[in-house]
C-alpha cells in the first residue's frame, strides 16, 4: 500500500502541480506587491484618491450591497492577469513556437503500395503483400 502511495507520489504531474501551487503564491505575492507599489499609486494620480471605489455601494430594502471590494478585486484580477499574460503567457509561447520551428519532421521509413496501400519500405522494389512490383 506505501508503494503504490509513493509511486502516486513521485509521478511527475503530481510533483509538477505541487510546484505550480508554491510558485503561483509566490507571483501571487509579487503581483500584488506591483499593483500595490505602481497600480495603486497611478489610480490615485489619475483619480485624486488612493481609493476610487471605497464609497460605492447601493441599497436594496434597507440592505447594503458594498460593490467596493468586488471592484477592488476585479481590478486585482484584471492587473494579475495581464501581467501572468504579458510576461509569462507570452515570452513562452513565443519560446515554444521558436522550439517547433526548429525541429525537422524525420524522413519517412515506408510508403504505401500503390495497388493494395499496405505500408511497405522505401527501398522495397515488391510489394510483401502482393508482390506488385513498385514504381522506382
Amino acid at each position: 500500500m506505501f508503494k503504490g502511495f509513493r509511486a502516486f507520489l513521485l509521478r511527475g504531474n503530481v510533483v509538477d502541480l505541487a510546484v505550480a501551487v508554491v510558485i503561483g503564491t509566490a507571483f501571487t505575492a509579487v503581483v500584488s506587491s506591483f499593483s500595490s507599489a505602481f497600480i495603486t499609486p497611478l489610480i490615485a494620480l489619475i483619480f485624486g484618491k488612493h481609493d476610487v471605489f471605497s464609497g460605492l455601494s447601493f441599497t436594496v430594502n434597507g440592505v447594503l450591497f458594498p460593490t467596493a471590494t468586488l471592484l477592488d478585486k476585479l481590478l486585482a484580477f484584471i492587473v494579475t492577469a495581464g501581467i501572468v499574460f504579458y510576461l509569462v503567457v507570452t515570452p513562452v509561447n513565443a519560446l515554444v513556437e521558436r522550439s517547433r520551428r526548429a525541429e525537422k519532421p524525420a524522413d519517412p521509413t515506408t510508403k504505401k503500395c500503390p495497388e493494395c496501400l499496405s505500408e511497405i519500405p522505401i527501398d522495397a522494389k515488391r510489394c510483401a503483400f502482393c508482390a506488385q512490383l513498385q514504381p522506382v
